[in-house]
């Protein structure tokens, strides 16, 4: 990217002349980037959920409960069910590294759980202490009041499904109000690439709350039906209660985050009984399982988050995932996708590599005029422009690839950091695609490659070369070592994308020059 800079793309004269014009009213590219920007930022504000000051009754307890624990296993999760609390899920399908057996466990620790209960001023409801009758997978419990509760727990992949029975078998009406809290210690404090954080859907809008923020205040929310929990880089736990009228609260007490929600009351009427069902995704971020979950968790197929760029992102992931699918192997599928990318840019590659050997033929004429009419800025403007004209260029072309590849550069980097599977994919000695290279082995060849790309464009500064291009070739010089320094603790599989497209890019250009002979 870097080597569309150089004083060969004609850049250097294209801003020293831009420097030398007079002022206009009229707004430049980089104001109308600032205002794009700007409105941006705005629109995401827009776009957020509307806060307010509500009082969530969900307890705040995280005392040990005293009911009986009993495992759960499934296909692709096992965990623990205590009362009202599920806590230690097991991911069977993903390790802790490459290199370990042990699995992913989420809400592991002592005081980590999601709670599902009731409130109620009318009657007796179970609490975190209550001794459960469990039979044929059906958890059953009277109040002493004629009041029946009974829990049945379903699973489907990684969601949850709770459906909670409550039956009145009294002769008056009660009102009983379900809650979801889930509490969660973690020492995420470092992603501010991915969100990560309190996740909160409400009023059709997804908001984030990152650890750092909750630290020093805490936020709610109010709506007709939402769903809430918290993300990490690669897991979340989400949960919705199938009920209206919520309000919800992301907070921190001590050393743990709370994420609760409150439903409104329910009437259960004499000798009637109702049903609520809480839904509980807990597993890896990845779209087609939260996609598959948003019909019963709404807002969750949203909490992919996909960055500024995702509209390159997401195909980028969707191809990514369908080369591993073919290749076997991330790494080989990052080379692949980096040369169906070049090749795709190859237009304005051709074009910005023409225009650059152009403007190398274009320097006698350029630093002629320059020294011509160095005292009339008016008519040097004028000339400069006059063999841009005769040469049918411009020093802009030579950074259309530039402008090209910031985007996908991005794009790639949020889709190399939210892929799940590339956290444990190999590559030759690399044992894990998503961390540095342990050995700086790509970092140094993409340096060296980045270096030779440069060399290899950049022809020697002569005498009498104008003062701008010789110190932005003396700039330009340093920019491999810079970007070898600034890549080094990077995911070794961006890197791995920077060099092969230093590479093709080198290759690139060896076809254009003999074609243009």
């Amino acid at each position: 990217m870097v080597q569309y800079l150089d004083n060969n793309s004609g850049f250097a004269q294209w801003a020293s002349m831009q420097n030398q014009k007079k002022p206009e009213k009229k707004f430049s590219f980089f104001k109308w980037a600032l205002i794009f920007l700007l409105a941006w930022w705005v629109m995401g504000l827009w776009m957020k959920p509307q806060k307010t000051e509500v009082v969530n009754t969900a307890p705040i307890t995280v005392e040990q409960s005293s009911a009986t624990k009993q495992t759960v296993f499934k296909d692709e999760i096992d965990f623990t069910v205590q009362g009202l609390r599920v806590s230690n899920i097991a991911l069977k399908k993903h390790k802790k590294d490459a290199q370990s057996n042990e699995n992913i466990s989420l809400l592991n620790n002592e005081n980590n759980f999601v709670e599902i209960g009731f409130v109620s001023t009318d009657t007796v409801v179970p609490n975190i202490n209550t001794v459960w009758n469990d039979a044929n997978d059906l958890m059953k419990w009277n109040n002493g009041k004629k009041i029946d509760f009974s829990r049945q727990i379903s699973v489907d992949g990684y969601t949850i499904k709770i459906t909670d029975t409550i039956k009145n078998n009294s002769a008056t009406e009660i009102n009983v109000a379900p809650y979801v809290q889930i509490v969660k210690s973690t020492n995420e404090k470092m992603s501010g690439v991915v969100e990560t954080g309190g996740v909160v859907y409400a009023n059709s809008k997804l908001d984030y709350a990152h650890w750092n923020k909750l630290d020093k205040k805490s936020v709610a929310y109010s709506t007709v039906r939402g769903s809430l929990g918290f993300a990490e880089q690669y897991w979340e736990t989400i949960a919705s209660i199938e009920a209206n009228d919520q309000t919800i609260s992301l907070k921190k007490s001590g050393d743990l985050y709370f994420a609760q929600t409150n439903a409104a009351a329910i009437k259960i009427a004499p000798n009637t009984s109702v049903d609520v069902n809480t839904y509980l995704f807990t597993g890896p971020r990845i779209s087609t399982l939260l996609n598959a979950a948003a019909d019963k968790i709404p807002g969750i197929a949203k909490t992919m988050d996909y960055g500024w760029f995702w509209f390159f992102a997401q195909p980028m992931l969707w191809m990514l995932n369908w080369l591993f699918a073919l290749v076997g192997n991330y790494g080989i599928a990052i080379i692949l996708i980096t040369l169906i990318l070049r090749i795709l840019i190859w237009p304005l590659t051709r074009k910005s590599y023409v225009s650059m050997m152009m403007m190398q033929k274009m320097q006698p004429e350029l630093q002629r005029v320059q020294k011509l009419y160095a005292n009339d800025k008016a008519r040097l403007q004028m000339e400069m422009m006059k063999i841009y004209q005769t040469h049918k260029t411009s020093p802009m072309s030579g950074c259309l690839p530039m402008l090209i590849q910031i985007p996908i550069f991005f794009a790639l980097y949020k889709a190399l950091l939210i892929s799940v599977p590339m956290r444990s994919a190999h590559f030759l000695w690399i044992s894990d695609l998503a961390v540095m290279d342990p050995y700086f082995i790509l970092p140094v060849l993409m340096g060296a490659t980045m270096w030779l790309q440069q060399y290899l464009q950049s022809p020697k500064i002569q005498s009498g070369a104008n003062d701008m291009a010789a110190s932005t070739q003396r700039v330009m010089k340093w920019m491999p070592i810079l970007f070898t320094v600034m890549f080094a603790w990077m995911p070794a599989g961006l890197v791995l994308y920077w060099t092969m497209s230093n590479l093709f890019g080198i290759l690139q250009m060896y076809i254009i020059k003999k074609t243009s002979k």
